[in-house]
């Protein structure tokens, strides 16, 4: 039997059709191994959102190959949709993947699998990604590595153009999983024991552009199946929280009181430069509604330093709206050159020993912020969905998360994953890990 290794870089709709590909191999007969194992097939999900991802994408590739001179290295993704033409001349690349054709893995695998008899037609396969497809991928994915939850990937491709990002041109313009199709999925995760599912997907808030059904239809929908007990939401436009949108979600008890409100900059004229379609007065405004219909929600984001121009005055307001705002958990990045994006060709260019002292400052701001968010709920009665079983300081324990994605450790003995478990805080177990003490189990 044939083996295949897969590894993940990049956002959680890479994540998902990393699963969804995972799945298919199955189906098709090949045994899955970890990465590190030699393996005949090596698939590289690969991610080109910063330079960074572009490096670690590189590194796997030829990682891969040197494993196992002889497997079949498959480069997918949206570093492929980028960088294709030098992909091609790479040997240690034998499969060449772009966004939106991932689904014909197996067939395409079985191609190359057919050449390799002739020498004369052993060179790199690359599926032309020029020729994207408007429809969503037909994936359906039926149990999640985590069985617990599982990612479920509803909409692809951004409208947005913001100045600084290349996702657009890699993914696509926007386009959503049929409402029934997310349905069908839905009822399947659930049947083999999925309890929570998150919506995902490049631009969240544009599910259903050009169609009568919206995000908020979509999560209704969801809220029927029974066996789901959670519904989280994935990033989502601060535009999107209007009143009538947040009574509504108010309104479902599956779903969690934790929002991912893309931010980026915490000054108007940062915003202004990198297009985003909001001001700090109106995101400002979508917090405060979130905190005035939920109880002590889990508000995140994410925050861009060091773009072009930004000032010292400009940084500080940043910091202080951050500040002001108080997330539960901020991911910080340094501004990344992405060439063939309007802010490559910007003026006044940060030094990169300025970003790394400004993202240095945030970092530490978020977690003095995350663990203020955290120690509110000591002494407070909590429920979790138990994940996994680890050792602890010399304490088995299982650890979960509750609705406002909080970690929780219980003691093991009694207690299984994938079950709720309710019970009240007594502190703080690790730097990140709350100790619950049960009161019972679900």
């Amino acid at each position: 039997m044939r083996r295949a290794a897969l590894h993940n870089l990049g956002c959680k709709v890479n994540a998902y059709e990393t699963e969804a590909m995972t799945q298919l191999l199955k189906k098709a007969g090949y045994v899955i191994v970890p990465f590190d194992r030699e393996a005949d097939v090596y698939v590289i999900n690969t991610c080109t959102v910063t330079n960074m991802a572009d490096r670690k994408s590189r590194q796997m590739l030829h990682r891969a190959k040197a494993k196992n001179p002889d497997a079949i290295v498959v480069a997918a993704g949206c570093f492929v949709q980028k960088q294709a033409c030098a992909l091609e001349e790479d040997r240690d690349v034998d499969l060449i993947i772009g966004n939106d054709r991932k689904h014909e893995l197996v067939e395409l695998l079985e191609q190359i699998w057919d050449m390799r008899g002739d020498p004369e037609l052993c060179q790199t396969f690359l599926l032309d990604i020029n020729d994207r497809e408007e429809a969503f991928e037909d994936f359906t994915l039926e149990r999640p590595q985590e069985r617990t939850r599982a990612f479920l990937k509803v909409q692809d491709g951004c409208n947005q153009f913001c100045t600084y990002c290349i996702i657009p041109y890699v993914r696509g313009r926007v386009r959503s999983k049929r409402p029934e199709d997310v349905l069908e999925e839905v009822k399947i995760l659930a049947d083999n024991g999925c309890r929570e599912v998150v919506l995902t997907g490049i631009h969240l808030s544009s599910y259903g552009a050009g169609r009568e059904d919206t995000l908020l239809d979509l999560i209704r929908l969801i809220h029927q199946v029974r066996k789901i007990k959670r519904i989280r939401l994935g990033s989502l436009e601060p535009r999107i929280i209007t009143e009538e949108f947040v009574e509504a979600l108010a309104s479902m008890p599956k779903i969690c009181p934790h929002f991912h409100l893309s931010l980026q900059s915490g000054c108007d004229a940062t915003l202004q430069r990198m297009n985003r379609h909001y001001t700090t007065q109106e995101y400002a405004a979508s917090c405060q509604l979130l905190r005035q219909t939920f109880d002590h929600p889990a508000i995140t984001t994410d925050v861009i330093v060091g773009f072009p121009g930004e000032t010292e005055e400009e940084f500080a307001a940043t910091e202080q709206f951050l500040r002001e705002i108080h997330f539960y958990e901020m991911h910080i990045f340094k501004y990344s050159v992405r060439k063939g994006t309007r802010a490559e060709a910007m003026p006044r260019q940060i030094p990169e020993p300025i970003k790394a002292e400004r993202s240095a400052r945030l970092i530490a701001l978020g977690e003095e912020m995350s663990a203020q968010f955290r120690r509110h709920y000591i002494g407070s009665t909590q429920e979790a969905l138990l994940e996994e079983k680890r050792e602890i300081d010399g304490n088995v324990y299982f650890t979960g998360y509750t609705k406002e994605y909080v970690k929780v450790a219980v003691p093991a003995q009694g207690h299984a994953s994938n079950k709720m478990v309710c019970g009240k805080i007594t502190g703080m177990l690790t730097d990140d890990i709350l100790l619950m003490s049960p009161e019972n189990k679900g």
